[in-house]
């Protein structure tokens, strides 16, 4: 059970908030006042300790010029009826070292000497003012030439003197205003108080004799006249609900009686809605069945229709190639049969003829090279038999075999995987995934070849093995995204890519290795893939 909450009054709550928002108020008032005040004399006594430090400086022109030391301590020693000043040095140019020197110096009644400041003159060109003391050094000048300094220490006494005395009268003053305010405020508790006590007397007769025919009387205070008539008004409405939960008793009492059987006609009805529900539901199980058919039939089109274009291309390509071959051949045999064959045209024709065979191979090769993808994508890679493999071997072996195209694009990898982790699965199927998730990488993400990073975490959770492969390429467009593990699906038709490299690793992880690879979105750049393989045990 919790602990009740702290009991409180109007009277101590409307003191103490008086009380406190004026305690606050003057201490702020006075806070900020003295803060200022402080401020405006430590300017006033910063500025005459200046005006002094400049009539030093101007009488001490002559004195510095003729080096008359005398002339200048009797002079000085005319500050002591200045209590401001506490210590006076004046150093003069060395002729030899050009360097400030001890030329003469004062020091007040009662006041220790400072040690000489000749190496702060910079420091203290803008007045210096610590707690006690405020120091600063001018320049003395003669005719624009810096014949001295003059170092002046003034102390800062009755400042403090000046500030002890304004606290204590600001104290005695808010004293004295905490206890009017604390009279006015007592007066006004009352004024208060009274009328809401009225209130809660009536309130408890209410409540324990059920009186609601009682009412509250009006009060010469606004809002406490307010509360008194909503108080009326929610007797008043009691009163009558009462009486209205009476006559609701009776008509609850009828209605009961006829709820059994409005229950069972709903009982009936509901019966109905549940059979039109199921005969629903089997219709649209066929009409599921019938899209799942469509859309089977609409890929394997989107499929067919992506293989044709593909190979397509290279055999027209070679068809082109052996059509011109054929008519070059044909100009040559005429020219053979006609006794006008030179040894240029024969030249230009095996040239010409050795670039359209080139041609035919290599979109022969092409063509031949597509359909193997295809068998690929198509055939069943079940045959492979399971065996103990350790991953962190595997993928560095992978590294060594592509180290050549990974070294072009200037390429830092990283593999984060327990050198002992060793689990049972298909090798070389994990090895074809691997290798075509960094050949993507290389073609697809690394557009340059500044700053590319591939980094594998693998990690083994119980009997299953995640596999999370990240890069810092370009990413891929939202437009691929939906459908990047579709068969024809490239960025880069017409420059090598096929599309069927990521639907391969697709059907290796699923079909193939009973798992499942998703395409992150949670990463700013690059390509972020995460694989999901189950084992079959841990080494």
């Amino acid at each position: 059970m919790g602990k009740h909450a702290t009991k409180t009054s109007i009277r101590k709550v409307l003191i103490s908030a008086v009380m406190l928002v004026t305690a606050l108020s003057l201490s702020l008032s006075i806070s900020i006042s003295t803060y200022l005040d402080v401020k405006e004399q430590k300017k006033l006594i910063v500025n005459k300790l200046q005006m002094i430090a400049e009539i030093i400086a101007f009488n001490a022109q002559i004195t510095l010029i003729f080096d008359d030391r005398k002339t200048e301590e009797k002079r000085l020693k005319s500050f002591n009826k200045v209590e401001l000043v506490k210590n006076i040095h004046i150093y003069a140019i060395d002729d030899v070292t050009n360097k400030p020197v001890f030329f003469t110096s004062y020091n007040a009644s009662k006041t220790p000497p400072v040690p000489l400041k000749v190496n702060e003159i910079e420091a203290l060109k803008e007045p210096k003012v610590s707690t006690d003391y405020v120091e600063l050094i001018i320049p003395v000048e003669y005719e624009g030439k810096v014949e001295g300094y003059v170092y002046v220490r003034g102390g800062l006494e009755r400042l403090s003197q000046y500030i002890n005395q304004k606290i204590l009268v600001d104290i005695a003053l808010t004293l004295i205003v905490l206890i009017l305010v604390l009279f006015v405020a007592r007066a006004i508790q009352k004024r208060i108080a009274n009328p809401i006590d009225s209130l809660s007397i009536m309130l408890q007769d209410v409540s324990k004799n059920h009186n609601y025919s009682a009412r509250a009387t009006k009060s010469d205070i606004e809002e406490v006249n307010m509360l008194a008539n909503n108080l009326n008004i929610m007797l008043a409405r009691t009163q009558n609900q009462l009486a209205r939960h009476q006559a609701d008793k009776l008509e609850i009492k009828q209605l009961n009686q006829n709820l059994e059987e409005k229950v069972n006609q709903r009982t009936i009805a509901l019966r109905e809605a549940n059979q039109e529900l199921l005969n629903t539901l089997e219709r649209m199980h066929q009409y599921q069945n019938q899209i799942v058919e469509n859309e089977k039939m609409a890929s394997l089109g989107q499929m067919v229709a992506g293989v044709a274009h593909e190979v397509n291309t290279p055999i027209g390509l070679g068809v082109t190639g052996s059509t011109l071959l054929r008519d070059k051949l044909a100009d040559i045999n005429a020219a053979f049969e006609q006794k006008t064959l030179t040894s240029k045209q024969l030249e230009r024709f095996i040239h010409d003829g050795i670039e359209n065979l080139d041609l035919i191979y290599r979109n022969l090769n092409r063509a031949a090279e597509l359909i193997s993808s295809f068998k690929k994508v198509a055939v069943s890679q079940d045959v492979e038999v399971s065996s103990e493999v350790n991953i962190n071997k595997l993928f560095n072996a992978i590294i060594s075999s592509m180290r050549a195209e990974i070294d072009i694009k200037n390429v830092t990898w990283q593999l984060s995987c327990s050198e002992q982790l060793n689990v049972r699965t298909k090798a070389g199927l994990l090895q074809q995934v691997f290798e075509q998730l960094l050949s993507n990488s290389l073609i697809h993400g690394f557009l340059d070849l500044k700053d590319n990073q591939i980094h594998i975490h693998v990690e083994q959770h119980h009997q299953t093995l995640e596999i999370i492969y990240q890069d810092n390429g370009v990413g891929v467009s939202n437009a691929v995204k939906k459908r990047i593990f579709d068969p024809f699906v490239t960025t880069k038709r017409g420059e090598g890519g096929s599309g069927l490299g990521m639907h391969l690793v697709y059907n290796l992880i699923t079909q193939a290795l009973g798992g499942t690879i998703t395409l992150s979105d949670d990463n700013k750049k690059g390509t972020k893939f995460i694989i999901t393989l189950p084992l079959k045990g841990v080494i």
